[in-house]
């Protein structure tokens, strides 16, 4: 069976070097069939130049592609289109991998038992954080990939995360590719692309497995330190959830489309951020905040749309709440 590793890019020439030099060391067995396909999303950077240096240095291995539209996933389904492989293996274009990654992401997807597999996602955080930050403990979050579900491999229960998943390429075939009203586009950080998708598997009744083994290194780049891009992804997050899961089921009660529970847990969430004075619990509930008017804004939007009703959600898995 072949492996293509999809890596899509934008403007990101420095990290994506360090990331294509981690790929280029991989171990797999000598039999492995194996390539990288690198789907620039309009760089107007030296990304193109990296890229052919690789296909330079390591013929056959690299291969690079163009995709004009403008769109995370624009370009996650150009380069599915574009693989020949049979499963495929997707990771980001400002993290490292550990040189066994490809292989132990992948090597439980050969006999059709699983649908796909997400790995370890270890994030590496500046030396010094301001105060308002915490990455552990019950005030952690953040906007950052971070995807551990412990040392043992098992099926998973949630969908893994984009920068480190692989899955068979028939399940695309299957089920469609990647919803393009979600991804990150230019400034838009509205995501869920990937685990609406994942998702959508496991609602079918595929089974998705966890490969602690299998580890990427996300960096924490310090200009994202920042209050504003915080509540901006989060506010993000907060409509990309509704249009990519809808709203709680079984909901009734709305006004201009706003479901009155929204309201309610907005109004929760204020008073605790209001009442808060500890830094990291203040902020914690601040987000939450923005993550319920992200919410509103979405529910607000679709029904200016004049859709009729909101989508409910999904059965068996629900998306993580603030």
């Amino acid at each position: 069976m072949k492996i293509n590793v999809i890596l899509c890019t934008y403007n990101r020439c420095q990290t994506l070097a360090k990331a294509l030099e981690s790929v280029a060391a991989q171990v797999l067995p000598a039999a492995t069939d194996w390539e990288v396909l690198v789907v620039d999303n309009n760089s107007r950077d030296r990304t193109r130049a990296v890229v052919e240096d690789f296909c330079r240095r390591h013929p056959g291995r690299f291969h690079y592609l163009i995709e004009p539209q403008q769109g995370l996933s624009h370009a996650r389904n150009a380069g599915i289109q574009e693989a020949r492989g049979d499963i495929l293996a997707f990771m980001d274009d400002d993290v490292t991998v550990e040189p066994t990654w490809l292989h132990n992401l992948t090597a439980a997807l050969h006999d059709g038992k699983w649908a796909g597999a997400g790995g370890r996602i270890v994030l590496e955080w500046p030396s010094t954080l301001p105060p308002w930050v915490s990455t552990d403990g019950p005030y952690a979050r953040t906007p950052f990939p971070n995807f551990d579900e412990g040392q043992e491999a098992k099926e998973l229960t949630r969908p893994p995360f984009g920068t480190n998943m692989a899955f068979r390429k028939s399940m695309f075939e299957t089920y469609g590719c990647f919803r393009t009203d979600l991804g990150l586009c230019a400034n838009n950080l509205l995501s869920n692309e990937d685990t609406e998708f994942g998702r959508r598997l496991m609602v079918a009744g595929e089974r998705l497995r966890y490969e602690p083994s299998a580890v990427v290194y996300h960096p924490v780049a310090p200009e994202r330190i920042s209050k504003k891009y915080f509540l901006d992804w989060w506010f993000d997050e907060g409509r990309a959830s509704v249009r990519a899961f809808g709203v709680r089921p079984g909901t009734k009660w709305c006004v201009a489309g706003i479901p009155l529970y929204l309201v309610r847990s907005l109004v929760l969430w204020t008073m605790r951020w209001m009442v808060s004075f500890e830094p990291r619990a203040r902020f914690y509930h601040k987000i939450a905040v923005w993550g319920k008017l992200g919410r509103i804004a979405e529910c607000h939007r679709i029904s200016r749309l004049h859709v009729r009703s909101i989508p409910p959600a999904l059965p068996s898995i629900s998306p993580p709440r603030l």
